[in-house]
């Protein structure tokens, strides 16, 4: 099992956490919701759960809850810039479908 965190997205979660002025890492995980049945929750992690599956990449501590790791496993966060946009890139292949406004997914 694995999750990676590109050069990008480990260069923002670095700078959001020194602006923040602490946290440990990243928590990544999913929630039942939208047009497809799931999507993607992202926060910052201060302090560590007992129960968490824990991957470095890049530099960032990534931590997942284990409900969400078999919908994770293989995943690689991106941070993009497009046009006047950005955000987070999920890269999942455990995705089947996702939803036309692109909120959910389904695996």
């Amino acid at each position: 099992m694995a999750i990676t965190v590109t050069d990008s997205a480990a260069k923002h979660v670095a700078n959001f956490l020194a602006k923040r002025g602490k946290g440990i890492g990243l928590r990544l995980g999913v929630r039942t919701t939208g047009c497809s049945g799931m999507a993607y929750k992202l926060e910052f992690v201060d302090e560590a759960q007992a129960e968490d599956a824990r991957f470095d990449s890049n530099g960032v501590t990534v931590f997942v809850d284990p409900k969400s790791l078999p919908y994770l496993d293989g995943m690689e966060l991106d941070f993009a810039r497009e046009g006047l946009n950005e955000g987070f890139k999920f890269n999942n292949p455990n995705v089947k479908n996702t939803c036309g406004c692109g909120e959910s997914f389904n695996v």
